[in-house]
C-alpha cells in the first residue's frame, strides 16, 4: 500500500512514514503551538487553540528549555555555565511538573502532559527575552532595559498560561491555580534578569 493511500484511510504509523516526514512534521506542529503561544486566542477560536494544545507533545518544550538553558548558561560567570544549564533545566521541568500537580488536584479536566506541555511552550516569550537580553548586553548594559525585556516576556508567558489554564480549571479555583504559575514564572524570568 502506498504512503499516500495509508494517509487516505487512516493506516499510517510514523514507522510507516520516512524519516524526514516524521521531523517535518513535528517541527512544523512545534510551530503551530508557538504560534498559539506568542498569539494566544488571536484569530483562531477557543475550541481550536485548545484542541492544537490538547494534542501534547514534548519535543517543542524541550527545545524552547534547552534554548533558554544554553543561553542563560552562556552567560554564566565564569565556569558556572553546565551548572547554570542543568539549574535551569530543572527548575523548567520539576517547576512546570509542580505547576501541574497543583492543577490536577484543584480539578483541572487537563491530563498530566498537556499542562506541562502547555507551561513548556508558554516559557518561549520569556526565552525571547533571554535572547533580547543577551543580544542588548552587546550593545548596551543597562539592567532598566534587561528589565523591560523580562517584564514583557513575563507578562506575556503568564497570560499566555493563564488563557489556557482557567480553560480547565473550575471557576471558584482558578486563582488557586494560576498563583503557582506566577510564580513559576516570577522565577525563571529573575534567573533572567540575573544572567
Amino acid at each position: 500500500m502506498r504512503h499516500q493511500d495509508q494517509l487516505k484511510y487512516g493506516t499510517v504509523t510514523t514507522l510507516d512514514e520516512p524519516v524526514i516526514d516524521t521531523i517535518m512534521r513535528d517541527l512544523n506542529q512545534v510551530r503551530d503551538k508557538l504560534k498559539v503561544v506568542l498569539l494566544p486566542l488571536g484569530k483562531e477560536s477557543q475550541d481550536s487553540v485548545l484542541q492544537k494544545l490538547r494534542d501534547w507533545d514534548l519535543w517543542g518544550p524541550l527545545l524552547v528549555c534547552l534554548l533558554l538553558s544554553t543561553i542563560l548558561s552562556i552567560t554564566a560567570p565564569g565556569e558556572s555555565g553546565s551548572l547554570v544549564f542543568a539549574a535551569v533545566f530543572v527548575i523548567v521541568w520539576f517547576g512546570a511538573a509542580a505547576v501541574t500537580l497543583n492543577a490536577q488536584l484543584l480539578g483541572g479536566t487537563i491530563s498530566f502532559f498537556q499542562s506541562v506541555c502547555i507551561l513548556g511552550y508558554c516559557i518561549f516569550p520569556l526565552t525571547l527575552s533571554a535572547v533580547a537580553c543577551l543580544v542588548m548586553s552587546f550593545i548596551y548594559k543597562n539592567i532598566l532595559i534587561k528589565s523591560i525585556f523580562v517584564a514583557i516576556g513575563f507578562l506575556w508567558s503568564t497570560r499566555a498560561s493563564v488563557v489556557f489554564m482557567i480553560q480547565v480549571i473550575k471557576e471558584e479555583r482558578r486563582t488557586l491555580a494560576v498563583y503557582p504559575v506566577f510564580f513559576f514564572y516570577t522565577f525563571i524570568g529573575w534567573m533572567i534578569l540575573l544572567q
